[in-house]
């Protein structure tokens, strides 16, 4: 089971639901239903970068009473700076240029790519349901830290006129494997919602985190993409 989050403040859910929430405070991204002890959790803060896109500016572990913090090249496990490959009893972290991994004992895998985009594979399965209210719902209150909520009552705009685009684009013959494999719908509204967001502004962050995204996923459900990035895309 994969829960993710990526690009334009897009989230799937492990059941599969992908829907957009812009928060911009720290949230819980996954966590056990418990309500007093945590056997883990995952919260994430995202912000704006220089080109004023939305990427992960930290992620907090919580596993049992382990805790991780990584930012992108620097990973602080119970308040220590560590080299990485680190093993511990509970947990081993790899990072690399270009990714940072997390493997728990308790069957949960983190892959974030130091950038916008954040995968977390579960053994068991947590129901969820979604909208902005559920999103609202996560955050984690910090004091001093002052961060407005997004609006419950805005619709996200429909975007239709970008359809025809995103469906070509998911559809493409380097694509081909990935069809049966992932709910193309929800993939083809997510890069509609870019398309609308970046309202003409043509850079790679506008299209490519949501085909990027498409590539990851398909690949974990044993797809095999073939080579989509060319030198003009991506």
């Amino acid at each position: 089971y994969v829960c993710s989050t990526w690009g334009n403040n897009h989230f799937k859910t492990f059941d599969g639901d992908i829907y957009q929430f812009p928060g911009i405070c720290e949230y819980n991204f996954a966590s056990d239903c418990r309500e007093s002890y945590k056997e883990f959790s995952i919260h994430i803060q995202r912000g704006l970068n220089s080109h004023n896109h939305p990427e992960i500016q930290y992620i907090l572990i919580t596993i049992k009473d382990f805790t991780v913090y990584l930012r992108p090249k620097l990973a602080v496990v119970d308040g220590r700076i560590v080299k990485t490959p680190y093993y511990s009893s509970v947990l081993l972290i790899e990072s690399n240029d270009i990714y940072t991994k997390v493997y728990a004992k308790l069957g949960l895998i983190l892959i974030w790519n130091q950038e916008d985009a954040l995968m977390v594979c579960m053994i068991q399965v947590y129901a969820s349901y979604n909208s902005i209210t559920y999103g609202n719902l996560q955050k984690i209150s910090k004091p001093n830290t002052r961060c407005e909520d997004p609006d419950e009552t805005q619709a996200l705009p429909s975007c239709d006129e970008h359809r025809d685009e995103c469906e070509s684009l998911l559809t493409s013959s380097a694509f081909a494997d990935c069809r049966l494999r992932l709910n193309l719908e929800m993939y083809i509204q997510a890069c509609m919602q870019d398309k609308c967001a970046c309202s003409g502004n043509e850079d790679s962050f506008c299209l490519c985190s949501t085909v990027s995204e498409y590539s990851r996923q398909c690949s974990h459900a044993g797809g095999r993409p073939s080579e989509w990035r060319t030198w003009d895309f991506c």
